[in-house]
Formats: structure tokens, C-alpha cells, sequence
């Protein structure tokens, strides 16, 4: 993609369907969870719209990642970019977009999960400086 990135806050009525699609079919990379239902995904733009974003091509949306920032730490949530989009510097550009806008409200550090047997992804992200942390990951369903 040597031309310019055009990013787009993510519109909900707008890029929902694409944005969705391009998760479910993002496999390995994405897991989708109910997390990800339009419900959860419309409360999760009341907190920081302004970091979900997607790049389109041709009017058709061709990558999307989804950050969070609580006031501590960021959180890098489904970064995907369509198959046939792959390895132009969508995903790249995507991330350092991501980077810029979290580092205006403040946040120094940010995370994000990758399952183990994702090589290509962690090996995305090892390549723009990303480091695997030697932690476990915990979680607690509350529902």
C-alpha cells in the first residue's frame, strides 16, 4: 500500500457489518467472543471512539484494529487486516496510527493478546517492536 492511509474513526451504522465480517474471517488472528456483539461493541464506543478505527479501499473496509485506554494502560484489541490486503503495511500503519492516538491521552505502555501458535502474528508485532511478556494471562467470566 504505498499510497496514503486514509483512517476513519469507526462508524457503527456505517462499518459494523465489514468490520465484523473482516473478525470472523480473520482466523487465526481474531477471536471472536460475545464480547464482540453489536451490543457490547456500541458500549464500547461510549469510552474512546476515537481509537476504533478502519481503513477502507474502494469503499470496502480492508482493516480495522480496536484499542482501549483506561487512564493506565492501553490495549490493542483485534487488529486484522483482509487477506488479500495483507503484507502492504495496512496493519503496520494501522498499529502506529493506534500508537499516536493513544499517546495523546497520556498512555505510556499498552498490551495485547496473541494466542501461542500464532507465529505469523507475534512475529507482526515482534517486527515493530512489540516484546512478549512472560506473564499469564487470567480472566473471570462474569456472566
Amino acid at each position: 500500500m504505498g499510497e496514503a492511509v486514509d483512517f476513519k474513526t469507526f462508524d457503527y451504522d456505517t462499518h459494523l457489518g465489514s468490520v465484523l465480517a473482516l473478525w470472523e474471517t480473520s482466523w487465526p488472528g481474531v477471536r471472536i467472543s460475545r464480547s464482540d456483539s453489536p451490543e457490547r461493541i456500541r458500549h464500547k464506543l461510549e469510552r474512546d471512539p476515537d481509537l476504533f478505527l478502519v481503513v477502507e479501499q474502494g469503499g470496502e473496509v480492508i482493516g480495522a484494529v480496536m484499542g482501549g485506554y483506561d487512564g493506565r494502560r492501553g490495549m490493542v484489541y483485534h487488529l486484522a487486516v483482509r487477506s488479500d490486503a495483507r503484507n502492504q503495511g495496512v496493519g503496520k500503519k494501522l498499529l502506529e496510527e493506534l500508537e499516536t492516538r493513544l499517546r495523546r491521552k497520556g498512555c505510556v505502555k499498552y498490551y495485547l493478546l496473541v494466542t501461542r501458535d500464532n507465529s505469523q502474528t507475534i512475529a507482526f508485532y515482534e517486527n515493530l517492536g512489540v516484546q512478549i511478556m512472560d506473564l499469564y494471562v487470567m480472566g473471570k467470566d462474569l456472566e
